[in-house]
């Protein structure tokens, strides 16, 4: 009986360490994402322009 009790302790202490970890790493995901999102958005912008700036260059190339 006391094998039993030991072990549904570690079981239910063992998932709530595993919701802790998981919470902690989606945090942590979170937090680089914020981190990354102003260099993913100039980088977009900057993708953006040399795309006009290519369009007005070469404009028999976008069929206008």
């Amino acid at each position: 009986m006391l094998m039993f009790i030991a072990t549904v302790i570690l079981y239910v202490f063992g998932f709530v360490f595993l919701y802790g970890v998981i919470r902690l790493a989606v945090r942590h995901g979170m937090e680089d994402l914020e981190a990354g999102r102003p260099q993913a958005l100039r980088t977009a912008q900057n993708a953006a322009a040399d795309d006009r700036a290519f369009l007005r260059d070469n404009a028999f190339l976008s069929g206008n």
